[in-house]
């Protein structure tokens, strides 16, 4: 009787330890290749551990990369079947056709679609699709000018833009090269290197990004006008050459030489503002100034990230419940908050900025500003399918033209060629 209560004892703790490494399996693991502005991916991973700890049956592992990865790396992963489950990206675009198509997996569909921009939604879905739901923004982005206000009090001279009179590009150079030169600053003004950056300032030039037919067009004096001057910025040394000259073929940004006093004027955008509000600290004030105007006004360029799922996934109902979790209101409003964000959700109403830093609080309303002079070419370049070919390849043409490969004529004859060529691909 002893030898047989042993045997079932045994057997039963050989069924109880066999049974548990498969409890373990039951949560279904996604993954989500991510990049960090600021603190976002912290705050993205306070909110999983909650939607974690009410849905035991599902682990999200944030792979956070450099931006750079989500630029280059990961359409190459995706376009060799190796995607994540989701993602976050700025090319909304340009990965049509490998989106997971969330509407048929989600609990209350309308209420998604009716919780974004159609303009947003409508850039993920390719041609002719009216209804697919593949992924949301998480925050819109505005471009604009930080200025180290502190270099202006100590130089004497008073910022332009507080007259209330229309400050051009022009000017704006020639009065931070002055700021910077009664203090001593290495630089006065910089840009991040990118198509993206440098198209709301071609824009105030006059530059048209599209004919009357609606065809993308590059060869225009305003066009003409802002690279020249950005070419002369480095002709004088006035800023840092490693941001346009030294990063290959690649995006970088000034972001640095800002916190680090360095700039007086950094053309850049709202998503710096949680960076900054870490950064700098109480080493000098900054603020945002509005974006200077031109011949064709004054415009920002609209942006933002957006978290999208892909069709390659092996889960596709857990990842339509983690997508549908990140888009209620109180999770939307926490993330937006925490992470000083411009929300790309329609409705979470007035949001409480959980900041102390008063530069940023006025950051944030300055660039909110700036969103009704937001010219409609510049949406619709934003939102083009061959938007990152135009941005991608103003960057590398331009820098060709600056360290003397290319003339400007042969500049904008590339760039065009390369869009034509990218549309006519598309097209086949």
């Amino acid at each position: 009787m002893k030898r047989r209560s042993l045997f079932v004892l045994l057997a039963a703790l050989i069924l109880v330890l066999s049974a548990m490494p498969l409890v373990a399996q039951d949560a279904v693991e996604l993954r989500i290749t991510w990049y960090d502005d600021g603190n976002e991916g912290e705050v993205l991973r306070d909110l999983l551990d909650r939607f974690e700890a009410d849905n035991p049956d599902i682990t999200v592992v944030v792979d956070t990369v450099a931006y750079n990865s989500i630029l280059e790396q990961l359409p190459l992963q995706v376009e060799a079947g190796e995607a994540p489950d989701m993602a976050r990206i700025t090319n909304l675009p340009g990965l049509r056709g490998y989106y997971l198509d969330l509407r048929p997996l989600l609990e209350d569909p309308d209420y998604f679609e009716s919780s974004f921009p159609a303009a947003v939604l409508n850039a993920f879905r390719e041609e002719g699709d009216m209804e697919g739901l593949y992924g949301f923004p998480t925050q819109f982005t505005v471009t604009g000018p930080f200025i180290n206000r502190t270099l202006f009090d100590q130089a004497g001279i008073d910022v332009p833009s507080e007259s209330g009179d229309p400050v051009s590009w022009e000017e704006w150079t020639e009065i931070t090269k002055q700021v910077a030169d009664a203090t001593g600053t290495p630089y006065a003004i910089a840009m991040d290197r990118t198509g993206h950056r440098f198209a709301g300032p071609a824009m105030s030039q006059g530059a048209t990004y599209f004919d009357d037919e609606g065809n993308i067009t590059i060869d225009t004096p305003g066009f003409r006008t802002m690279a020249e001057l950005l070419n002369s910025w480095h002709q004088e040394g006035i800023t840092p050459a490693e941001v346009w000259l030294g990063a290959g073929d690649s995006y970088a940004a000034a972001n640095e030489y800002f916190s680090n006093g360095q700039l007086v004027m950094y053309m850049s955008g709202s998503w710096q503002i949680s960076r900054f509000s870490t950064e700098i600290g109480d080493a000098f004030d900054w603020e945002v100034v509005p974006n200077p105007t031109g011949p064709g006004g004054s415009t920002a360029m609209p942006g933002g990230a957006g978290m999208v799922a892909f069709a390659q996934t092996e889960h596709p109902e857990e990842v339509a419940r983690v997508m549908e979790y990140l888009i209620q209101p109180d999770v939307m409003r926490e993330f937006t908050a925490r992470t000083l964000f411009i929300p790309g959700h329609l409705g979470l109403g007035e949001v409480e900025y959980d900041t102390d830093v008063p530069a940023a609080a006025a950051a944030l309303a300055a660039f909110t500003l700036e969103i009704p002079n937001i010219q409609d070419q510049a949406y619709d370049l934003n939102f083009h399918p061959q938007n990152f070919v135009v941005f991608n390849e103003t960057r590398d043409r331009l820098t060709q033209y600056m360290v003397g490969e290319l003339s400007l004529d042969e500049a904008i004859e590339r760039i065009q060629q390369a869009v034509d060529e990218a549309i006519a691909a598309a097209a086949a």
